[in-house]
């Protein structure tokens, strides 16, 4: 069977777990993804987000192909990027389990037609842009029409457990 993908007949690439220890031990900031699906906000823990681009602004967000915000995405035209702050490992670990009372005992509000997570660090609302194929996952490209940071360290996660950044001795 030929792969769609150039080169990758040729080099096989490297197994599952070789990949995921390699990417456990990248440090990535956490975020929650939220959405409204009607009137109930839904919303799951990612550590995969970044800048995309600066002119318009742009992010992007890599979801799980089974979750529930990426279903809800596919039909809401807006999104909201909740930059956890570094005291709130206890709000990435409910956002990163199943089910569907994950904001329960959750501090939140609407801000630009989407959920808000209080005492986030940084906080993003974005317009639905487009959704593209990301293997098992898919990619969600939001331009960026809200936007706020409290200064605050964020949380950060890194070989398995959270914590935050520390500036580097010069």
């Amino acid at each position: 069977m030929s792969s769609t993908i150039p080169g990758l007949d040729t080099h096989p690439g490297v197994p599952p777990e070789t990949f995921r220890d390699v990417f456990g031990h990248v440090c990535t900031p956490v975020a929650v993804v939220t959405a409204f699906d009607g009137a109930r906000p839904h919303g799951t823990t990612v550590s995969a987000f970044t800048a995309l681009s600066m002119t318009p602004p742009m992010v992007l967000v890599a979801l799980d192909r089974g979750s529930q915000v990426l279903a809800t995405l596919r039909s809401a035209d807006s999104f909201g990027v909740n930059v956890l702050a570094a005291e709130q490992a206890g709000i990435a670990t409910a956002f990163a389990r199943k089910g569907e009372d994950k904001f329960d005992g959750i501090g939140w509000d609407t801000d630009s037609g989407v959920p808000r997570i209080t005492g986030s660090a940084g906080w993003l609302a974005c317009a639905v842009s487009s959704i593209v194929d990301g293997g098992d996952h898919e990619v969600v490209m939001g331009t960026v029409i809200g936007a706020h940071r409290h200064d605050i360290p964020p949380l950060t996660y890194h070989a398995r457990t959270f914590g935050t950044h520390a500036a580097a001795d010069r």
